[in-house]
């Protein structure tokens, strides 16, 4: 019998519980550190679609394709362009029933979909591990605020952009783009907010225009969240997210002087603002020293802007990584290479992601919007939803 090596795996976003399942569905042990108090302690965040080609793989290979199937919203895969100026619809992509290939699913109803299968002994809530430390031996502690876990044979670091991991194996930290999103709440919309509603329509709506932009997203249970993205000026600093933390909705709609008003509504009639999030990314070709033992997957590798495709390329990191252990006859190796075949991979996506990042702040990006969707009917893959 092979041997099964000692693995903790930090943070349970979709990375982590991806790799998680992996391992259990297989019969292989291990434990998972996360920070948030519960499940269900804080906001997950916006809603994301999963690509046939990586997110829906991931899951196929956890055991979870057909439960995502029969929970993910199927209905909001529309895409819409509005100008900015004239609140005018401009591009529109709405599969027919049943069609299209990437259903939407919102972050907090796919953490309970990846937690079902899992024992609750395995996730360990409110611990926020503070440094990972090699011992002598080559296995690696956790410090955590309660004390010490482990030793582990195996660390594997989900814990996204702040990643404490990380430190573990490089100096890299993300850097600020300059752009921030500020994300704003609109609730029972079709109810209470029903021009709201129509103008997102029933998937994204972006909006661009003078290096800014509103999107739309529609999410699960009537909520549309609203992201209004600009970028920040000198004084605001490169942690947007501590010096705005108190803008007023004056202040914000200051920013969008001449938009259309059917778009500045949206932030006008918001319910509130919910969070101010600066867009960091690490650099496209992002690596490390390979050490044995630890090894990253997710934002916690490469982070990139939020253009739909960072957790459909973690949970494939994950269940990749995780696969690649279960097969080997060595385990140490098959880190390696899976840590190898990542990166290479990452680092193309990145540099399209980072690029059409760009474009979508720039002067000519509405017209550049406009070009993608005329190529492709829709949004490239490097483009398409933001997972904010």
């Amino acid at each position: 019998m092979r041997q099964q090596p000692s693995i903790a795996i930090i943070g349970a976003g979709p990375a982590g519980l991806t790799a998680a399942n992996v391992f259990h569905l297989r019969g292989w042990q291990c434990q998972v550190f996360e920070s948030d108090a519960s499940a269900v302690s804080r906001d997950q965040g916006g809603s994301l679609d999963l690509h046939p080609e990586d997110g829906q793989l991931a899951l196929k290979k956890a055991g979870l394709l057909e439960q995502f199937m029969a929970v993910a919203r199927h209905e909001d895969q529309g895409l819409r362009i509005i100008d900015g100026t004239t609140g005018t619809l401009t591009r529109e992509f709405a599969p027919t029933a049943g069609a299209g290939e990437r259903p939407e699913i919102d972050r907090d109803v796919l953490r309970q979909l990846l937690l079902a299968p899992l024992d609750g002994n395995i996730i360990h809530w409110n611990s926020c591990v503070h440094a990972v430390v090699i011992q002598p031996d080559g296995r690696t502690t956790l410090q955590l605020q309660e004390g010490v876990a482990g030793p582990f044979d195996l660390v594997i670091g989900a814990d996204g952009a702040w990643s404490k991991v990380r430190l573990a194996l490089t100096d890299a930290v993300p850097a600020y783009t300059g752009v921030t999103f500020v994300e704003l709440w609109l609730d029972d919309v079709d109810q209470t907010h029903p021009a709201a509603a129509e103008l997102v329509g029933h998937g994204t709506m972006f909006a661009l225009r003078d290096q800014a932009g509103i999107i739309g997203q529609r999410n699960g249970k009537g909520r549309l969240r609203i992201y209004a993205a600009f970028r920040t000026r000198p004084e605001e600093g490169d942690r947007p997210d501590k010096t705005l933390i108190n803008i007023s909705r004056d202040e914000l709609l200051s920013r969008f002087t001449g938009w259309a008003p059917a778009l500045t509504s949206l932030l006008r009639e918001a319910d509130h603002i919910a969070a101010i999030r600066p867009i960091m990314t690490l650099p496209a070709k992002n690596s490390w020293p390979h050490q044995s033992g630890l090894t990253l997957i997710g934002d916690a590798a490469h982070v990139m802007p939020p253009l739909g495709t960072g957790v459909n390329l973690a949970m494939l990191d994950a269940a990749e990584l995780a696969e690649s252990l279960i097969n080997a006859a060595d385990w140490r190796q098959a880190v390696q290479d899976a840590e190898r075949a990542m990166l290479d991979r990452s680092s193309a996506i990145a540099s399209q992601c980072i690029e059409s990042f760009g474009e979508m702040f720039s002067q000519e990006a509405q017209q550049s919007w406009i070009d993608h969707f005329d190529a492709h009917h829709a949004l490239p893959s490097s483009g398409t939803i933001p997972a904010v």
